[in-house]
């Protein structure tokens, strides 16, 4: 979750309106799915993981008397997932996020995944939960992730109970010439919605409220309510009108480059920013992301990876096999954490990791109040607008007027 782009939200949602609600190919009720005899496995992750994920393919190609084939996917993975199901053309099993699924399922591009309650025993109960939809199991997890406080010890020893202790403490780090920045949290012209969130949510504001089941309800929307007009007033307070610690300046490409290079002391970040830090030599703590005085916890988005089983992969029945008995390996999870840590979501493969990875149990402990992120169709509208709105408010736009457009442009295309 490294980046959220517009553009690939606004791709994607092509993508899904040109397909339209597609069935996927089902067997009859009373006939189950066949594994095609000595027939071929394909897989789509992203570089990292393909790259992980090519040893253990071969094991369970070799065990299974068929192919298997890791293909890596280097941009937009999602969009083009999209497109190759449209197309007939994909794979049979899918690396990505859990927030996809909403969109997935809603374009049939996914089959629920078959877990017993023994094997999701064996996963964070929060990360069963981000996979889940509509009272379906749609993928298994295997990697959790959430946004924290990344601190330069050497500049701050101490992590901030409050963001304007923060402040307070970047503004003398800065007067001192110790720091060129308060605070390194990405946001550029367009915002960032991801990253902003955790202030949004202790200044008072929400994205969408929750059904009697704990789903997000997408009819009860916070953008433009008067909790986000409120939180919006707290943020414009720290933006480029008022104390300079929220810069359109600091963006997706430099916020962790800036604090590697020690233009500032706190950095808004997740587990993908430590390989830079360490790179750099920094002296670094990690601590939860702190709120406003007096305003409620600051709850960063929880995002979980996932392994998916494509409606319209061609030998689902070994998909299925893949990810419910295989996936659910520690081995394998180990694998994926070597590949890019993060904390693994099935608890044998954390325990195995977490004693020579002291970050790993720190993260956790900044997002063990999260909420977990949005999963349901609804969640493509807010990303732009939201942002939009964002980015000028930080600039010194009006809080109340822009969030009360961003929340009607929002409803429009909920509708």
């Amino acid at each position: 979750m490294r980046i959220r782009t517009a553009g690939v939200v606004a791709a994607f949602a092509l993508a899904l309106a040109a397909s339209g609600c597609g069935g996927s190919d089902e067997p009859a009720a009373n006939e189950p799915p066949k594994a095609a005899a000595g027939g071929k496995l394909v897989i789509w992750a992203d570089d990292k993981r393909a790259a992980a994920l090519k040893p253990f393919g071969e094991k369970f190609g070799q065990e299974n008397g068929v192919t298997v084939e890791v293909q890596a996917v280097s941009k937009d993975l999602q969009t083009n997932f999209v497109t190759a199901h449209q197309q007939g053309s994909g794979p049979d099993v899918v690396v990505g996020a859990h927030d996809w699924i909403g969109n997935l399922v809603q374009n049939g591009a996914i089959d629920p995944v078959q877990l017993t309650a023994e094997q999701k025993s064996a996963f964070n109960p929060t990360a069963v939960k981000a996979v889940t939809f509509n009272g379906q199991l749609y993928g298994v997890p295997y990697a959790m992730e959430n946004l924290a406080l990344i601190r330069n010890t050497a500049l701050a020893p101490e992590a901030p109970k409050t963001i304007e202790e923060l402040v307070a403490t970047g503004k003398k780090l800065k007067a001192e010439k110790k720091a060129s920045e308060i605070l390194c949290l990405q946001s550029g012209q367009n915002g960032d919605a991801y990253h902003i969130y955790p202030l949004y949510t202790s200044a008072g504001g929400y994205l969408f409220g929750t059904a009697a089941n704990g789903d997000y309800d997408p009819k009860d929307l916070g953008v433009g309510k008067p909790e986000s007009i409120e939180a919006f007033k707290k943020i414009a307070a720290l933006g480029e009108k008022g104390e300079g610690a929220l810069k359109r300046s600091i963006t997706a490409e430099n916020s962790i480059a800036n604090f590697g290079a020690k233009k500032c002391a706190f950095l808004v970040s997740g587990p993908w920013a430590i390989a830079d830090a360490k790179k750099a030599n920094i002296s670094y703590d990690i601590s939860p992301v702190p709120g406003f005085a007096g305003g409620k916890e600051a709850q960063p988005f929880v995002g979980v990876q996932s392994f998916y089983v494509a409606a319209k992969g061609k030998n689902k029945a070994l998909a299925q096999e893949f990810v419910a008995n295989y996936v659910t390996t520690p081995e394998l999870a180990v694998a994926l954490y070597n590949a890019e840590p993060r904390p693994p979501a099935l608890t044998a493969a954390l325990d195995q990791v977490k004693g020579t990875d002291p970050d790993l149990a720190k993260f956790q402990e900044a997002g063990k109040n999260g909420q977990v992120l949005p999963a349901i169709p609804a969640m493509a509208a807010i990303w732009d607008p939201f942002g939009k709105a964002q980015a000028a408010i930080i600039g010194g736009a009006d809080p109340t007027k822009t969030i009360t457009a961003a929340g009607k442009t929002i409803s429009g295309q909920i509708k």
